[in-house]
């Protein structure tokens, strides 16, 4: 079922917004001092071309022992400046991409998944893409932790 629905995404808009994503990780490569952000783009790339079978999934959550507040600053930092430069458009992107694919009742799940795409989109630094079944033992383990 996943594969039937990424080849939908693929066909229904999901070219355009990998593309838009391609473009921001090579526009951060060639600004030098935004490559702090590639691998973010990279990622986020993989789950706009994949978002079936993938999550995004915070990296305090997946290695909850490399915590680190001076890294963590970091990271809001460059989420700041991606939100000012990259973000809000590719946000607009994948809003606008999943309002088209709700017109249609068979677009309506790919939708919904350009939705979820575009909140990651705003804030993806310090994100990585994994499986679902790894982000679900992720946040099982990190809820254990906790209580």
């Amino acid at each position: 079922m996943r594969t039937v629905l990424n080849i939908l995404n693929f066909i229904l808009g999901g070219a355009i917004t990998t593309l838009c994503w391609l473009f921001a990780t090579l526009a951060s490569i060639v600004l030098i001092f935004t490559l702090p952000l590639t691998r973010s783009c990279w990622e986020i790339t993989k789950l706009s071309l994949l978002p079936y079978g993938n999550e995004a999934v915070h990296v305090d959550v997946l290695r909850p022992d490399n915590k680190n507040a001076l890294l963590n600053t970091g990271g809001t930092f460059l989420n700041i400046f991606w939100l000012i430069f990259f973000g809000w458009w590719l946000c607009l992107t994948h809003i606008s991409t999943g309002i088209v694919q709700c017109l249609s009742i068979i677009g309506i799940p790919v939708g919904i998944a350009n939705f979820k795409i575009a909140a990651i989109a705003l804030w993806p630094v310090g994100r990585r893409v994994v499986s679902v079944e790894e982000a679900r033992a992720a946040r099982d383990a990190s809820a254990r932790r906790r209580y």
